[in-house]
This record gives structure tokens, C-alpha cells and sequence, in this order.
């Protein structure tokens, strides 16, 4: 306990230190309010946002988004990892077309995916899914390849059954690589959603941003880049407590 008020005062500093400075340029008008406005303005369209609603809704489109691509690239990239971590046959049929494709990068084919389905929430969702589901396919087949094969011979030994084998000792061992996968997935998610929304949409933090650009609104556009710094770094939080609760459960198991 003491160890993590420590970490989190540590960690407090260095941005004291920049809204201090932010505070402090901004009351002595060392430079332009209109390039860099001042915290309490960005704190003011920030509760402007929150008393009409705007801003719960800009939000609740961009977390819509976020977590069913989120969710897809999971249920998909996890099963297809295991099976080309298990059969080389498969990721001789796989690889060439995964490896062109997630080197395509996500908002490369959004003109093309506005075409095919609009602006509506399906584009968005597909760069989702195309930013999350690489790095949850590629740690999900290490995880699976990199299993101890003593660990599997003792389980032949013992006249474990194929299913208790992978259920008992792979899964288990392929677990902590699986959640950095999609712990970097649910980061990468956020970025390419952004990205997203600035391009084609009528709802979330993105077209906020744009919205405030296209207005002249310095302050709202600030108030849009710290919401979706402060909105990743609790998601990232929430998935990295949940994914050491994970893992002492199967340590203790």
C-alpha cells in the first residue's frame, strides 16, 4: 500500500509541474490564449460539454466503438492464434495475407470503407478492428509456440486427454502473452478510433475535436485531447488490474 502511494506521487510531479507552468504562462499572457488557452477555460467548455450532454454523448459513441471492435478482435484473433501457434500448416495458409495486411495501415482504408458502408458506426468499428486484432493474433501465436514442451510431455505422461492438456497447461501458459496482446490492442484502439472520427463522423471525442477545430475553438480542442489521454490511461489501468487478478488466480491454481 505504501509502495503504491509511493508510485502515484511519483508519478503526480511531472504533470504538477506542466499544469503549473500552463497556469502560470497562461496568467501572465506569455503567449497567445487563442493558440494555447488557459486551463480554466478548457476546464469551463469542459463543463459546458457536461451540463448540455454533449460531452456524456461524444463519449458514449467513442466507448460503443472501442469495445465491440474491441470484442471482435478478441473472440477472432484468439482462436486464430492458437490454432497457427498449434498447426504449421495453417500459418502457412495465413501468413502471407495477414502479414500484407497488417501492414496496411487502418486509416489508409477508410475512404474505402466510407464508400462501402458510410459514416455510420460499421467504418469505424472496422478500423477498430484492423488496429486491435494484429497485436492480440501475434501475442496470442507466441504465447501458444513459446509453451514449455516438458510441461506438454509431463501431461503425455500422465495420459492427459488432448482437451485437458490445452485447457490445463496451454491456455495457462499462454495467458500473460495474450494479455499484453490485447492490453496493446485496447491502446491502439483508442488511437485509430480517434483518427477515425476526425476523418467521417457525426459523434464521438474525434468529431469533437473537429468540430471544435472547423468553430475556432481552441479550448474544447484541448479539453478532447486531455478527455482521451485521461480516458486510455483508466482503461489501460482497469485492464491491467483486471489482468493481474488473472494471473495470480492461475499462479495460485
Amino acid at each position: 500500500m505504501r509502495r503504491d502511494i509511493k508510485h502515484l506521487a511519483g508519478g503526480v510531479v511531472f504533470p504538477a509541474a506542466i499544469l503549473l507552468l500552463w497556469w502560470l504562462g497562461s496568467d501572465q499572457n506569455i503567449w497567445n490564449a487563442y493558440v494555447i488557452p488557459a486551463p480554466c477555460k478548457v476546464i469551463k467548455a469542459l463543463k459546458d460539454m457536461a451540463i448540455d450532454g454533449s460531452l456524456i454523448h461524444h463519449m458514449g459513441a467513442s466507448f460503443f466503438r472501442v469495445f465491440t471492435g474491441f470484442a471482435i478482435s478478441v473472440i477472432t484473433a484468439v482462436p486464430m492464434g492458437f490454432l497457427m501457434g498449434l498447426s504449421s500448416r495453417s500459418r502457412r495458409w495465413f501468413d502471407p495475407t495477414l502479414d500484407f495486411l497488417r501492414h496496411v495501415p487502418p486509416l489508409a482504408v477508410m475512404p474505402m470503407l466510407i464508400l462501402w458502408f458510410g459514416i455510420g458506426e460499421i467504418s469505424k468499428i472496422v478500423v477498430v478492428v484492423m488496429a486491435t486484432f494484429f497485436p492480440i493474433l501475434l501475442n496470442t501465436q507466441e504465447g501458444v509456440v513459446s509453451c514449455d514442451e516438458s510441461l506438454l510431455e509431463v501431461g503425455r505422461v500422465f495420459r492427459m486427454s488432448r482437451r485437458r492438456r490445452f485447457r490445463e497447461i496451454l491456455v495457462p501458459s499462454a495467458l500473460p502473452s495474450i494479455l499484453v496482446g490485447m492490453r496493446l490492442g485496447l491502446g491502439y484502439s483508442w488511437r485509430s478510433l480517434i483518427g477515425a472520427e476526425l476523418i467521417a463522423a457525426s459523434s464521438g471525442i474525434g468529431y469533437m475535436i473537429h468540430d471544435a477545430e472547423q468553430l475556432s475553438r481552441s479550448d474544447v480542442i484541448v479539453a478532447g485531447v486531455i478527455l482521451m489521454g485521461v480516458i486510455g490511461s483508466l482503461s489501460d489501468w482497469g485492464f491491467l488490474k483486471l489482468s493481474n487478478k488473472l494471473l495470480s488466480w492461475k499462479e495460485g491454481s
